[in-house]
């Protein structure tokens, strides 16, 4: 059977399916994007034989491992030329080893052509790590203090033929205390990073790549060092914008929210804001009144904004002085600034 190595699979010109045999959690907690799940074990037969491997013997382990899939193999072959009509796959597992080169000789039996991915799951990380850390694409930083409506930006610049990667629509967090309102579950660090690296490598290299300016952490989600190394030094490009236009797009994306989600968001903001001001804006949202609201939440993000913009270790590239409201026009000025 054939064996490419993680770099060798990416630089195909069309890359053969890739079937993950791994258990379904395994594939849960991180993936290799565009990866199929194709389980050899599901996760109590992963435990039950990792365990005999470990306490008894390789031999038991293997024995009960050929039991547990022998039932299965028409299975595995029905669904795997399901997922590749081509008939030609890559299978791969955690470290490049029994679960794969098995399931890889089964299929190659059915009639598929089949490689192993070498090193697995295991060596897809250590690869898209390093990757990550290279300078494939160059980086444009879209920074701004909050309520500058940066990601509804970076939205018209992709819809504009811009290659922009949308950093908090990856993690799932608006990156504040009120990033998760409306959002789905974080992914873990690690499918962060799997996406991060899918996203990158669908993009052209001969173009600059648009990001939102932020922290290392979005939520509960961690940026890879290398790629967040990246992104601090990279040049950025910072809006400025009325105060009033700014309240206006945070009234628009949070007032629609659940009126206990956002007394939540504040709450966790007391030692920033102070009990008084923590008050204030509770009493405003009991009004309704979500423009004060808005403005005291302001005084303490547009302070650390300001703490923020300090550490930075490279000055704004330009200051765009936003001449409308609207994203669209933002992001004209933006490319034709470049």
């Amino acid at each position: 059977m054939e064996k490419l190595s993680p770099a060798e699979y990416f630089a195909l010109p069309e890359q053969p399916v890739l079937l993950d045999v791994r258990s379904p959690g395994e594939y849960t907690a991180g993936h290799i994007g565009g990866a199929v799940s194709l389980p050899l074990f599901d996760d109590a037969e992963r435990a039950e034989v990792g365990t005999l491997y470990k306490q008894t013997s390789p031999d038991a382990a293997l024995l009960r491992g050929l039991e547990l899939a022998g039932g299965k193999m028409r299975l595995l072959v029905e669904q795997a030329r399901d997922a590749a009509p081509a008939a030609r796959v890559v299978v791969q597992c955690w470290r490049g080893g029994q679960r794969s080169a098995s399931v890889g000789w089964l299929l190659e039996q059915a009639g598929m052509r089949v490689a192993q991915l070498s090193g697995g799951y295991k060596a897809y990380r250590t690869y898209a790590r390093a990757w990550l850390g290279e300078a494939h694409h160059a980086l444009r930083v879209l920074s701004g203090p909050t309520g500058s409506g940066k990601t509804s930006v970076l939205h018209a610049l992709r819809k504009m033929g811009a290659s922009v990667i949308d950093l908090e629509g990856l993690a799932n967090h608006k990156g504040s205390s009120f990033g998760a309102l409306g959002e789905a579950p974080q992914p873990s660090s690690e499918a962060f990073e799997n996406m991060l690296f899918t996203a990158l490598r669908a993009l052209p290299t001969d173009r600059p790549v648009w990001v939102e300016d932020e922290s290392r952490m979005i939520g509960t989600v961690c940026q890879p060092d290398a790629f967040y190394e990246r992104l601090v030094a990279a040049p950025v490009v910072e809006l400025v914008q009325p105060l009033e236009w700014r309240v206006d797009n945070l009234v628009r994306d949070y007032a629609s929210f659940p009126g206990q989600g956002l007394v939540a968001a504040f709450t966790r903001l007391r030692k920033k804001l102070g009990g008084q001001q923590l008050q204030a804006a509770l009493d405003a949202l009991e009004r309704e009144d979500y423009a004060t609201a808005c403005r005291i939440a302001l005084v303490y993000y547009d302070k650390a904004y300001a703490h923020y913009a300090e550490r930075k270790e490279v000055a704004p590239l330009c200051h765009i002085e936003a001449a409308s409201p609207d994203p669209t026009a933002i992001a004209r000025q933006l490319l034709a600034s470049e």
